[in-house]
This record gives C-alpha cells, sequence and structure tokens, in this order.
C-alpha cells in the first residue's frame, strides 16, 4: 500500500474522532482520527503524525491521522483502523499470507452468523470450503517490557473490553462447529511489537473465549506490517503467545 502523507506535531486527541496538530509551518489544525478505541500509547502529545488529504469537499476536516512516530523509540503505528482490513486484502491477493492462498474469490464485509454480523473477509473458491476471515488492528505495546536495551516488544489485543470481538468470536466459533474454515487474523500494525497475545490483563473474557475459539478449530494467524511514511505492507508473520 503506497502513501502520501505529510507531517505534523500532535498537541491533543479528543472527542475520539478528532486531533489537534502542529503543522510544518507552525499553523494548527484538526485531523479526523479513524479508530474509536483507547490508542494507548497511539497518541501522546508531542508525537510526530503523518496524515493523508481527501479531496472530497464534503469533508469538515479534509486531514485524517494515518501513523504515529513516538518520540521516545521512533516506532510507527498505523492508527487509522480501516487500514487493518485494506492491508490483509492486499497481502491476501499478493500471496503474502500463505495460509490464505489459493482462494478465487475475496469478497468484504459479508453478512453471516447469528449475532447480526458482517465478516471482514469471505474467501471462496469453486466446491472449496469458504473461509471466513475476521481482522483485528493490534497497536497496544507494552511499554513496561520495551526498553533499548530488550526490545522485547510484546503486543496484545485488545487495548480495551471489546464486547464486539466477543461476539465476534462467538461467531467464528460457530462457523468453525459447522466445518467450515474459520480464521482470526491479528494485524500488528506498531513497529515496535515483536510478539503477540491476548490481553488477558484488559479483557479476560476476550482472552477465555480465544482459548476456546483455538480449542474449537479457530485459526489464529498474526502478521505485522512493515510500515512508514512511504507505504506499509501486511508481510511478517509471528507467533501467538500463549503465556
Amino acid at each position: 500500500m503506497q502513501l502520501s502523507l505529510k507531517k505534523a506535531t500532535l498537541i491533543k486527541r479528543y472527542k475520539r474522532f478528532l486531533a489537534d496538530v502542529t503543522l510544518a509551518d507552525g499553523s494548527e489544525t484538526t485531523l479526523h482520527v479513524a479508530n474509536t478505541g483507547a490508542m494507548t500509547g497511539c497518541a501522546e502529545p508531542g508525537d510526530n503524525v503523518w496524515y493523508s488529504t481527501s479531496d472530497n469537499p464534503k469533508r469538515k476536516y479534509p486531514f485524517s491521522w494515518e501513523l504515529t512516530e513516538t518520540q521516545q523509540a521512533g516506532d510507527f503505528i498505523c492508527v487509522n483502523t480501516a487500514r487493518a482490513n485494506q492491508l490483509a486484502e492486499q497481502a491476501i491477493n499478493a500471496g503474502l499470507i500463505s495460509e490464505l492462498a489459493g482462494y478465487q474469490t475475496l469478497q468484504r464485509e459479508v453478512k453471516y452468523g447469528e449475532e447480526n454480523s458482517k465478516i471482514d473477509i469471505l474467501l471462496s473458491q469453486g466446491q472449496q470450503a469458504d473461509a471466513y476471515v475476521e481482522v483485528k488492528s493490534v497497536t497496544l505495546l507494552d511499554a513496561q517490557a520495551y526498553t533499548e536495551s530488550s526490545k522485547q516488544g510484546h503486543g496484545y489485543f485488545p487495548d480495551a473490553v471489546t464486547t464486539r470481538g466477543q461476539k465476534h468470536l462467538r461467531e467464528l466459533m460457530h462457523i468453525a462447529a459447522q466445518g467450515q474454515r474459520a480464521v482470526l487474523l491479528f494485524a500488528v500494525l506498531h513497529s515496535g511489537i515483536t510478539s503477540f497475545a491476548a490481553a488477558a490483563h484488559i479483557d479476560p473474557t476476550y482472552a477465555q473465549l480465544l482459548n476456546e475459539a483455538i480449542a474449537a478449530g479457530v485459526e489464529v494467524l498474526v502478521y505485522k506490517a512493515e510500515i512508514s511514511p512511504d507505504g506499509m505492507a501486511l508481510n511478517q508473520a509471528l507467533a501467538l503467545r500463549t503465556s
């Protein structure tokens, strides 16, 4: 995924969907924030932020916050959660995720399940069983474990209690129980993260459901993106840390 971004300095994020920044010329403006999460460690005042520009004249805020560049370690974080699905789609089509290769058809946002859900990606190929792929964006880094000397970048999902995420795990378990392929793809969008686990310390219910989902046959994939202001690609497999 190619990007054309400009740099600014974060003043503050507020009302979830807005952030004030200082531009390169010293003026201040407001960015749209396409992220409903807590964004823990991704939105510290003084961080460099990289933003895209929309040419849609109907938008109140033409600038969108895409990346954070942290002050302490210079890590890049993709904070636009819509990018996770886009990166997953591009990676699948490019054959970068070997576990999801070989399908002829890719559909986005298809209704399914017992709880009125939409699957992020539905893969099909003739008589071959469909693969239902749920994508989750991972940006939470354990700052205490990450030091310049150890570089132990432990990443987690979720960064807050997620009833929606819990629902998606139940839906995937139902798909697996029907004998179809159910896949949970964690897209790691933080360059400082080197390993991944469920955030049992934040949402123990989600962590327990994830264990149940794995036992029920749901496949869990973890892939990390290369990130820079020029582009991103989801191309590095990581292991799921279980302890």
